[in-house]
């Protein structure tokens, strides 16, 4: 009989498309919504800044939190911070009052993202893993998608409408959670709540396998939401001299390959195994980043991101999966210290690839993610070959 997705799985994933449609509504007209209160690109840029911040400064908090409420409940909460701080942010009339309440939502962002992959991985088999991540990444990309579009719609009618929408779809992510999510200690099958032992996070951390996984997450930060988001929309107006449309569509094009790649590669990281899938995956998307800044022509460059965006879905899947491996079902701390990693990449990353642009050029500046990806693929030699189960405590 072929494996079933876990209803955690499910509907993790339905949530995750609610929370990024909305996310998606958001992201189009902020900067626009940032610039009505007459300030400066700088004071647009630290809006971005203090919700990329705020997740990597609360991350490493959230694993307590998780151990002292459960996934359930911190995801529920973190879900409302967010909602309540959009909702805020359509209400402000000050450019402070957005700068704090983006800042608020970072630290909701982080508990929910944090608890949602907890609870994936803990009311997951093993063997299933790289499924189940795909399929929960799967409801984030296509909410993704759908979201730019309805929030350009939105912003005709007014500025603050898409905050009022991004609330309103996470009200429906949180009461699909607290409806349909069950704690972790009675989600997975034969299990006891007095049979599940935390991995002491020192075994964890000494686990070659978490290691492999951080060094990927935080090149893949680096790399895609970094180097890739922030730098080849300006390739594509600055030297492919075309209009900012095509940034989009490119980007679209890439979503949708890498969408329908989630599917084989969280079977062939459950079936082949997570050391294969990461060599393979940072080794070709360092080859990708190598060749972006020499590129001349726009169908090129959409061929090389799509194939950047099937790389990116065995990157995303299999480190996950890795995480899981070596930390059981009890992995809030680890998942944490996972997460704030990226997003340590995704914060650093802009900021070294635009110093490396402005004093040298794109190929030194994308050569920036070519090295990291690289190391991870490097790096990912020292895993052990089987999905061997997770360390046992003590």
């Amino acid at each position: 009989m072929k494996p079933r997705l876990s209803r955690e799985t499910i509907v993790l994933g339905v949530i995750a498309f609610f929370v990024m449609v909305g996310f998606g509504v958001v992201i189009p007209v902020l900067p626009l919504f940032i610039r009505s209160f007459n300030v400066g690109y700088t004071e647009v840029g630290a809006v971005v800044s203090a919700f990329a911040l705020m997740r990597f400064v609360s991350s490493p908090f959230v694993g307590k939190l998780i151990t002292w409420g459960g996934e359930r409940t911190i995801l529920a909460i973190g879900i409302a911070i967010v909602a309540v701080s959009s909702a805020m942010v359509g209400l402000a009339q000050s450019y402070l009052e957005v700068l704090i309440l983006r800042g608020a939502g970072g630290i909701g962002s982080a508990m929910f993202s944090i608890s949602a992959m907890s609870l994936l991985l803990a009311t997951t088999p093993q063997s299933m893993r790289g499924r189940a991540v795909g399929f929960y990444q799967g409801g984030f990309l296509i909410g993704g998608m759908a979201g730019p579009a309805i929030g350009g719609l939105l912003a005709v009618i007014s500025l603050r409408a898409p905050f009022f929408f991004y609330a309103g779809t996470l009200v429906i992510a949180g009461v699909v959670g607290l409806m349909f999510l069950r704690p972790a200690s009675t989600a997975v099958a034969g299990s006891k709540p007095s049979e599940s032992v935390a991995i002491p996070f020192r075994v964890v951390l000494s686990d070659e396998r978490f290691r492999a996984a951080c060094i990927a997450n935080f090149a893949s930060g680096w790399a895609s939401l970094g180097v890739r988001s922030a730098l080849v929309p300006i390739l594509i107006v600055e030297l492919l001299h075309r209009e900012e449309l095509w940034t989009g569509i490119a980007f679209a094009i890439a979503a949708v390959v890498q969408t329908i790649a989630l599917g084989p590669a969280g079977t062939f990281v459950d079936k082949v195994g997570r050391k294969p899938a990461i060599i393979g995956s940072y080794a070709l998307a360092a080859a990708v980043m190598l060749a972006i800044p020499f590129v001349g022509d726009l169908w090129v460059l959409i061929v090389l991101l799509c194939v950047f965006g099937v790389a990116s879905a065995f990157m995303g899947t299999a480190p996950a999966a890795a995480v899981g491996d070596a930390a059981g079902e009890k992995s809030g701390q680890p998942v944490a210290v996972f997460s704030a990693i990226a997003d340590l990449g995704a914060i650093i990353g802009p900021l070294a690839a635009g110093a490396l642009l402005d004093a040298f050029s794109y190929p030194a500046a994308f050569g920036s993610a070519v090295v990291l990806l690289a190391i991870a693929s490097v790096y990912a030699l020292r895993m052990p070959r089987s999905t061997a189960t997770a360390p046992t405590a003590g």
